[in-house]
Formats: structure tokens, C-alpha cells, sequence
């Protein structure tokens, strides 16, 4: 027999209504009109804090490699559009999400292939992981890339990528805010009418016209609603952090971070995904805080442990895990010699423009999470 009342609660101010014969029958009747009573889910889809339907999750990439490089033999990018390895969160299966509504998955191109340009309502961008010669175009601006390289494809912008014939295998995480968009029942795609566009600016223009540090273009007219940067480098965004290392404490919950800004405006790269870097001093500890957001975290560099929701989560470099939403959270660089760098992406610039993002530290136990076996 279905209970009505698995939901209530016996605190003043919320539902506390318990299945009577009687109430059991009104039900059945509200359910003819497609109705029901609020007061059997009202604290369920109002529950006190967030709860999150999704678990924290470390993807292994010496586990995964062997696997997204087999799929090169099974399947071309002309069949599968992009050969793309997906990361299901448990608790997201549904609307293949890596966590929250955040989608994520292992991209994998030969030397000489290339994925037909396209276009969709859903934001994305790129992180290497490893090879040589890859390349993406976006709105016919091209840029080549290199490991822990950061490059968007916003969107609305027609993209596609590919690697050069005299490269090598190329894996990079893709990120986008799909489970997001199909949430809202916003997405739209298409297909590019001549499946790859014409390359109009010199290779790599946004890095030399935006990527320049403290300095703005004299033309640098910019209206989108996102970064006009669309890569974003390894070797400078390293050196700023160590830079900015020298001269901070920085933060007690995230270490030394930087966020990739847009350099038209100072804001986030793009209106729904946020990034960031940060860098863990050697033998660092952060103390546990929780936050509303979803966080989908890649080890660009060095090693170490997270605690999320008092349980030990193991990385190595180009390992991904997800934090999520008000999910308790501290970092541990396992290095007593060299730094260790985590990128992250997530949705925080969703949570900030409707106003509901917050931030709680742990107040017990010096700010650190007791582990649970």
C-alpha cells in the first residue's frame, strides 16, 4: 500500500498530516483531475537545506585511458558526432549528469581527424589532458592547445575540433551545462550546413588581442554575454598562481585560487559555468567548508586527497571528482615537496545571478572533517 504521510514531520510550520482511511480515499480521487495534496510532498520538495541527489565521485584516469583510446577502433567521429566517454554520477544517471546539473566526458581524436562543426543552446568548454596537435575553431577563430589548456565553446558559437595530421592521440574533458539546459527545456541544436567552417582570424587572435595580462585592447569593443578570451593557457595561468603565492596566505578553505575571469568585464567566463584554478602548497591542508553549487574538480597537477562529506576521496594528476552541492569539502596537497594545482569548473554563476548561492564553514573540530570509515 502507498503511504501518503512518508514525508511528514512532527515540527510546528511544516506537514505533519498522517494517511487516514478517508485521506487515502480523497487522494486517489485528486488523482483522476492529475492532482494531489501538497501537504503528502511539501517537505520533501522543501526540505531544510539542500539535498543533493549526487554522491561524490573520484574517475581514475589510469582506470579510464585504455578504455576511451579503444573506443578510436569502434566507433568515428563522423558516426558518433563526438567520441566521447561520458562520467555518470549514481545519483544523475537519469540526465546523465557528472554532478548537479553539470555534464562532463573524455573526448578522444586521432592525428588527422576532425569533428563537424556545431552549434547548441548548451555552454561547454575544454580542458587537455593529454597529446599533441589539437586544435579547436569557434566562430571561425582557431586555436591550438596543449595539456591543462583551457578553451571555451559558448553557447550559440559554432564549433568543432580536431587534431592535426602531424600530432598525436589528443584527450581533453569536455564540460557543458547540459543537464541544466534540458532541465529548463531550453536546447536547441544544429548541425553546421557545410559541416566545418572557414577559419576568418589568424590562428590563436583571442589569446594575443585578450590574453594580455592588466592590459585591454584600444579596439576591445565586446558585447557577448561571454568571454571574448576563448583560450586560456597553462604556462601563464601557473604562473600567476605561483606569482600570487608569494604574495598571499590565500584562502583557508581553497589554498592559493584564481578564477578565469572574462577580461571585458571582470566576470565569469561565461553566464552558466564558472572556472577556476587553484594551487595547494606542499603538505597543505584546507579547512572543510560547504557551498551551494555544483564543483567538477581536474588534478592538472600533483596529488593528494579530498574529504567530502567525511569520507577520503585519493587523486593523482588527471584524475576528475565532483563535490556536490552543500556537500562539506577540504583539500590535501600529499606532497611534503612540490605544489599540486586542481582546475574546476561548476555552476556557481547560476547560483549567484538568482541570488541563492551561500557558503558555510565547518565551525567543529579546528574546521576539519572527522573521517568516517
Amino acid at each position: 500500500m502507498t503511504r501518503h504521510d512518508a514525508y511528514r514531520e512532527e515540527i510546528i510550520g511544516r506537514a505533519n498530516v498522517g494517511d487516514t482511511p478517508e485521506l487515502v480515499a480523497y487522494y486517489k480521487e485528486l488523482e483522476r483531475f492529475e492532482t494531489a495534496a501538497l501537504w503528502t510532498v511539501a517537505n520533501k520538495i522543501e526540505p531544510w537545506q539542500p539535498k543533493s541527489e549526487s554522491v561524490p565521485v573520484v574517475w581514475r584516469y589510469q582506470d579510464l585511458r585504455e578504455h576511451v583510446l579503444r573506443s578510436i577502433d569502434l566507433v568515428t567521429p563522423e558516426q558518433a558526432g563526438r567520441r566521447v566517454i561520458y562520467l555518470n554520477n549514481p545519483g544523475r544517471r537519469e540526465v546523465a549528469a557528472a554532478v548537479g546539473w553539470l555534464y562532463s566526458g573524455l573526448q578522444v581524436m586521432n592525428p588527422g581527424e576532425a569533428a563537424s562543426a556545431h552549434r547548441h543552446s548548451a555552454s561547454a568548454l575544454r580542458f587537455i589532458m593529454e597529446g599533441r596537435g589539437a586544435y579547436t575553431v569557434v566562430d571561425g577563430h582557431k586555436m591550438t592547445l596543449g595539456a591543462n589548456d583551457f578553451v571555451l565553446t559558448p553557447n550559440g558559437t559554432w564549433h568543432e575540433h580536431g587534431v592535426s595530421a602531424d600530432g598525436s592521440p589528443c584527450i581533453w574533458q569536455d564540460g557543458l551545462d547540459i543537464p541544466l539546459i534540458n532541465a529548463l527545456e531550453a536546447g536547441f541544436y544544429q548541425v553546421h550546413p557545410e559541416l566545418q567552417q572557414a577559419v576568418t582570424f589568424p590562428v590563436n587572435d583571442s589569446t594575443r588581442e585578450w590574453g594580455n595580462a592588466a592590459l585591454r585592447p584600444s579596439t576591445g569593443a565586446w558585447s557577448k554575454p561571454y568571454s571574448p578570451l576563448l583560450k586560456y593557457e597553462w604556462t601563464p595561468t601557473y604562473d600567476a598562481l605561483q606569482r600570487y603565492a608569494k604574495a598571499t596566505d590565500g584562502s583557508p578553505y581553497d589554498g592559493v585560487l584564481m578564477d578565469y575571469v572574462n577580461p571585458a568585464t571582470g566576470g565569469s567566463v561565461m553566464p552558466t559555468i564558472g572556472a577556476s584554478m587553484q594551487l595547494l602548497r606542499p603538505g597543505e591542508h584546507t579547512k572543510a567548508h560547504r557551498q551551494v553549487g555544483s564543483f567538477l574538480y581536474q588534478v592538472a597537477k600533483g596529488s593528494g586527497h579530498s574529504i567530502i562529506n567525511g569520507k577520503r576521496y585519493e587523486w593523482r594528476e588527471r584524475d576528475i571528482f565532483c563535490v556536490p552541492s552543500w556537500a562539506f569539502h577540504e583539500h590535501v596537497n600529499g606532497s611534503a615537496g612540490d605544489d599540486a594545482c586542481l582546475f574546476c569548473f561548476h555552476d556557481l554563476p547560476v547560483m549567484q545571478a538568482l541570488k541563492l548561492y551561500r557558503e558555510e564553514a565547518l565551525a567543529d573540530n579546528g574546521g576539519h572533517q572527522p573521517i568516517i570509515d
